[in-house]
């Protein structure tokens, strides 16, 4: 009651804030599927791209990506905070050890399972 005194409707404040947070999420999941889309699209039908072109430009593609899902699903935002940062610096260590851990086993598989007498 005393914030209606104020004059500050705090429902509606809410249901603002809401509606905004909303179409963020939905704003989020459209780059989201487009920057996934883009990328099966230029292999599927633009098989005369360079091999290595197209892998750096799914690597762009997924970078981008990485930072619409900061930006709209973690609300991460581009103003450094401590606390982001460090959020930041520890989800690259534990995808530095997945992936270099993946790449370390399937290295080590394919050594494995080579015919003898092939390279």
């Amino acid at each position: 009651m005393n914030a209606q005194l104020d004059g500050v409707d705090e429902p509606a404040d809410r249901k603002r804030e809401e509606r905004r947070e909303f179409h963020s999420y939905v704003c989020g999941i459209g780059l989201a599927l487009l920057l996934t889309v883009v990328p099966f699209a230029l292999v599927h039908w633009f098989p005369a791209i360079p091999r290595f072109s197209l892998l750096i430009l799914i690597g762009a593609f997924a970078l981008v990506q990485m930072l619409v899902h900061f930006r709209f699903f973690l609300h991460i935002g581009f103003k450094q905070k401590r606390e982001d940062l460090q959020l930041l610096l520890f989800s690259g260590l534990l995808l530095t050890i997945m992936v270099g851990g993946t790449i370390w086993i399937m290295a080590s598989l394919a050594l494995r399972m080579a015919m003898p007498g092939q390279p």
